[in-house]
């Protein structure tokens, strides 16, 4: 008799849109279950795997968290995704459920593809594709000027390339779900979000689910146990790099972190970033800082202009109290102007 296999669940969603924050609600509403976490970052810093570490709860230990920052997943496949879930699964005891958070600019289909090879096949399947989008930055224009523009242009030419990175790993994202989740509805109005769904339903599957949520709090129910056995399912979820050889790259994005010394006011810093965002092809910020006279670190999170700060955990003991933001944006913009806009330095 054969074991059932593990289920996964691939989480996928642009830069900021709320991965991580549903991936803590989720370990504490696992119910006891084993849960692994896969952690792909776009960027050297390893915030994410830090959030997730930072829930205290018993689903999520740090031997069950691993981080993958060699470079976004769907290009790291067979060097990093695959050593990973094959240690994963040859464990005494493995993992009842395993959660792959993709980086916010990875494709998810070469990642499923990958759920095809013999070694992972037999004992693992995608139980679902959990696109998670930002409403905000959707309503604000940030993936498609003219969603409407576009989607006639595509009918009317099959070969049309894309104008915008950031619109091709939207689309790629949405394409390959089964569950959407519009996260981040509580920034947006009805008129707004009505707006979203509209783009969403351009680029969505027939079939595929659509939530609205707030927060990143979603009912587990509605995202693990979907039983969509996606790698079976690879014609059903088409990408525009489908037919091509090579997998897709990023050379259109780049990331870079800064240090920073000396932080008495974060207000004071969240003033400089903004500023910071408004001058330069900035995506995403996120990182850590250790605030003068505080002994628990600040997170600090931004998309686009939109900054987010909070205390999550006292500093450990024996852990290095360091200020460090990693920065994500277009290829091309100053490393070296945005680091002394905000007064700090690249490492």
């Amino acid at each position: 008799m054969f074991a059932a296999k593990i289920p996964a669940t691939v989480l996928t969603g642009f830069l900021g849109s709320g991965k991580t924050t549903m991936i803590r609600h989720l370990a504490g509403a696992a119910s006891g279950r084993r849960l692994a976490f896969i952690i792909n970052e776009f960027g050297d810093l390893g915030v994410d795997r830090e959030l997730i570490r930072g829930c205290g709860l018993e689903t999520c230990p740090d031997g069950d968290i691993v981080e993958l920052a060699n470079g976004c997943i769907c290009c790291t496949v067979a060097d990093d995704f695959l050593p990973t879930m094959r240690a994963l699964i040859e464990r005494p005891e493995p993992p009842e459920h395993i959660i792959i958070e993709t980086s916010g600019l990875a494709l998810p289909k070469p990642l499923i593809k990958a759920f095809t090879w013999p070694e992972v096949k037999t004992r693992v399947t995608v139980d679902g594709v959990i696109a998670v989008i930002d409403a905000r930055a959707v309503a604000d224009g940030r993936f498609a000027d003219d969603p409407d523009a576009v989607d006639r242009l595509r009918r009317d030419d099959a070969s049309l390339d894309h104008e915008s990175p950031l619109e091709e790993v939207f689309e790629e994202q949405v394409l390959s779900a089964d569950v959407v989740v519009l996260n981040k509805t509580d920034l947006v109005d009805d008129a707004l979000l009505k707006a979203v769904r509209r783009t969403v339903d351009t680029h969505r599957r027939p079939g595929t689910r659509v939530i609205a949520a707030s927060g990143g709090v979603v009912d587990p129910l509605a995202m693990l146990g979907i039983g969509a056995a996606a790698e079976d399912d690879l014609a059903n979820r088409p990408s525009h790099h489908d037919g091509e050889e090579d997998d897709h790259d990023h050379d259109d994005f780049t990331s870079f972190t800064i240090t920073l010394d000396h932080i008495t006011n974060p207000g004071v810093l969240e003033r400089s970033l903004i500023a910071a965002v408004e001058h330069h092809d900035i995506l995403r910020i996120k990182g850590f800082l250790h605030v003068d006279g505080k002994p628990m670190r600040h997170v600090i999170q931004g998309v686009g202009s939109r900054i987010e700060r909070y205390y999550d955990r006292p500093w450990e003991p024996d852990e290095e109290k360091r200020s460090e933001l990693v920065v994500i944006g277009l290829n091309g913009m100053d490393r070296h102007a945005i680091a002394s806009d905000v007064g700090g330095r690249t490492t």
